[in-house]
């Protein structure tokens, strides 16, 4: 099959969830995008995007196919979430250089439960025909026997076509393992829009722009099965301003989950935006319309904090809610402008062995992640950028003692923990 690689040159869409999605930032690419764009504007259109659980939160990299969903929802089309109960046992190898972690079936478990929570907060779930259902589908892996799957579904894949796509050929040329595990799996992520098309016509399947070849394995395996023509669709693969992944920091993953990332510091990353990225970030993270976005991205010099503020706020207001995002944004004005160590900022407890010996200061800023290491540490001491309640450290053996919890712990201006 001749799938569109790109399809949005010279493409006018038709339909104003298409317009919406092109205009936002949504769109990489899109298997026959004109019949897509069709079908948006002739009924409600049941669209999934999969997510395997190999953490306990997803992250802000999540970020993009969650919204794409939420955007179809609140255009009236129908939003499966699927969980990779199945798929999580074997890792996805895309662009991957090593072998993902195999995980217990108790982990998996407990990730799911975990990465529920974010969905939540962005979609309506519920019976009625565009509200979000959330489906596993270890529902049908599980029950699948091995020589069915060979008979039934292997005999629709060429090996050779799987040796094609990127995912699996930039691993080969770097002459790194794939294993036999692993290469199985765009089969079955395939089998997955094979069977969300058979249980809830779902037509069309979403995802990073890293998707592409599990997705279009996908379409071929529905229609040579089914004979049903079925989309994908993908985002762009975000990278800021400088150039970074989105959603990766110093001090490692902006997670969507209260308990593995606060509120507050979720708030922080996005008040600390690339200047070039608030206009992109607004469409693509928050709901503002495009008219008020036109005005933010439009402030210039100083004027431009006001836009990551609103951008703050917005964004955390979607993934904890308004009264954690007011609260994010009250702890930002007490800590910046009036020099308080306020209620909300990250919380640290010392053990009683560390009250009673003392902790060294470059120990204590990598145990609060306000360092990456010792060696930043030990840096940001000299360049005078640490202090605690305000006054500057120098010293880099210096030690923390008990009669001085608790206490503030800041590098620069924005990166601040409370020591107890």
């Amino acid at each position: 099959m001749n799938f569109d690689e790109n399809p949005l040159e010279q493409f006018q869409a038709k339909s104003p969830v298409m317009q919406m999605l092109i205009q936002r930032g949504y769109v990489n690419q899109a298997t026959n995008i004109t019949d897509v764009d069709e079908a948006f504007d002739t009924g409600i259109v049941t669209a999934y995007v999969g997510f395997d659980a190999t953490a306990d939160s997803l992250h802000v990299g999540h970020l993009l196919p969650i919204m794409s969903l939420r955007r179809l929802q609140q255009a009236g089309h129908k939003p499966i979430v699927l969980v990779g109960g199945g798929t999580t046992r074997i890792g996805d190898p895309s662009f991957r250089s090593e072998v993902r972690p195999m995980l217990t079936d108790e982990q998996i478990a407990s990730n799911i439960a975990g990465i529920k929570k974010v969905f939540e907060r962005f979609l309506v779930f519920g019976d009625g025909p565009t509200d979000a259902i959330l489906v596993n589908n270890a529902d049908w892996l599980d029950q699948i026997g091995w020589i069915d799957m060979l008979r039934d579904v292997g005999q629709h894949f060429s090996v050779n076509r799987m040796l094609s796509f990127d995912s699996v050929k930039s691993r080969l040329d770097r002459q790194e393992n794939l294993s036999f595990l692993e290469f199985n799996y765009m089969i079955l992520q395939a089998y997955d829009f094979l069977e969300l098309s058979r249980r809830y016509g779902c037509v069309l399947q979403m995802g990073g722009a890293d998707q592409w070849g599990n997705i279009v394995n996908g379409i071929d395996l529905t229609r040579r099965v089914e004979g049903r023509k079925v989309f994908g669709m993908t985002a762009p693969l975000l990278t800021t301003a400088s150039g970074t992944k989105m959603g990766k920091t110093a001090s490692g993953a902006v997670w969507l989950n209260a308990d593995r990332l606060s509120p507050y510091d979720y708030w922080q990353f996005w008040r600390n935006v690339d200047d070039a990225d608030v206009g992109k970030f607004l469409r693509l993270f928050t709901d503002i319309p495009e008219d008020e976005i036109l005005q933010l991205e439009g402030l210039q010099g100083a004027q431009l904090n006001a836009a990551k503020i609103r951008l703050a706020k917005e964004a955390t207001a979607l993934a904890h809610g308004v009264e954690a995002a007011r609260a994010s944004e009250e702890t930002a004005r007490q800590t910046f402008e009036r020099g308080q160590a306020a209620d909300g900022l990250p919380t640290f407890e010392l053990t009683d062995e560390e009250r009673a010996s003392g902790v060294r200061i470059v120990d204590l800023l990598v145990r609060t992640t306000l360092a990456k290491s010792k060696g930043e540490a030990r840096r940001a001491i000299a360049a005078r950028s640490v202090r605690i309640d305000g006054a500057v450290m120098d010293e880099d053996q210096a030690t923390i003692a008990e009669s001085s919890l608790p206490l503030r712990l800041s590098v620069g201006r924005k990166r601040h923990a409370v020591v107890k």
